[in-house]
């Protein structure tokens, strides 16, 4: 999954792609480097950042939307906003992604009753306070549980389970120690029996772990994607689309 961030203050490229032209260039380059899908977002969610008015992410990511859709790959929209999801599926999106685990009844509401994929995220508050101090007796067994209840929820709602996908959300009100932890517990949250998407590209833990700048964590987050992968991932969330396909071809070569 190639990351598009159509926002002004993404920690990971620091707005680039902040402007249409320049996201759909991006979002080309990333179908050429091999991504087998596109997530589009228009707020970004690192630690201590504010919401985006649905409004303001749609002007964004519409664009965008419209210009990749017609690509030949599946395009995510990666947003906590109902109205932003409504506008997204009905440009033609084919997931949404939501980093809040669409733990709001208007989420539910404007997902459940159409065809696209899910993506339930776990998060620990919000962006802005999500990093003050969180604390888990368990953090795999709690992080599982809480995934389990909200496709649970979604399920009753009528979503399908071939639509789910779960992610421990690493970086999302955790410690170094809590994203270790789930990185090496992914096989509990496999047990759930859902495809794992797991993002740890350029992440703060891969500068606690190396002392490394966003800029010069490559090599860190390609350690921790194989790590991913090997416990279960099925779907690594990458900026590095060309360098990730290339350790994962090379992997995967010993591996069968």
């Amino acid at each position: 999954m190639g990351v598009v961030n159509v926002t002004p203050d993404s920690f990971s490229d620091g707005g680039r792609y902040s402007d249409a032209d320049a996201a759909i260039a991006h979002a080309r380059t990333l179908l050429a480097e091999g991504a087998d899908l596109l997530d589009i977002g228009g707020e970004s969610t690192r630690p201590g950042a504010t919401r985006v008015p649905a409004g303001q992410q749609l002007q964004r990511i519409l664009p965008v939307i419209e210009a990749m859709r017609d690509c030949g790959r599946p395009i995510s929209v990666d947003t906590r906003e109902p109205e932003v999801m409504r506008s997204a599926i009905d440009a033609g999106v084919d997931m949404i992604n939501d980093v809040a685990g669409f733990r709001s009844q208007a989420a539910v509401a404007a997902v459940a009753g159409t065809r696209v994929g899910l993506c339930v995220m776990h998060m620990r508050g919000d962006p802005l306070t999500m990093q003050g101090e969180p604390r888990y007796q368990d953090v795999v067994a709690e992080v599982a549980q809480w995934l389990s209840g909200r496709c649970g929820e979604l399920r009753q709602a009528g979503v399908a389970a071939q639509r789910l996908v779960i992610d421990p959300g690493i970086g999302f009100g955790k410690t170094q120690e809590d994203n270790v932890r789930l990185l090496r517990g992914l096989p509990q949250l496999a047990a759930l029996g859902l495809p794992i998407l797991v993002g740890v590209s350029r992440k703060s833990l891969i500068g606690q772990l190396t002392g490394r700048p966003v800029g010069e964590r490559l090599p860190g987050s390609l350690a921790a994607m194989l790590a991913a992968v090997a416990r279960g991932a099925r779907i690594v969330r990458v900026h590095d689309v060309a360098a990730t396909r290339d350790a994962l071809a090379v992997w995967n070569s010993i591996e069968e």
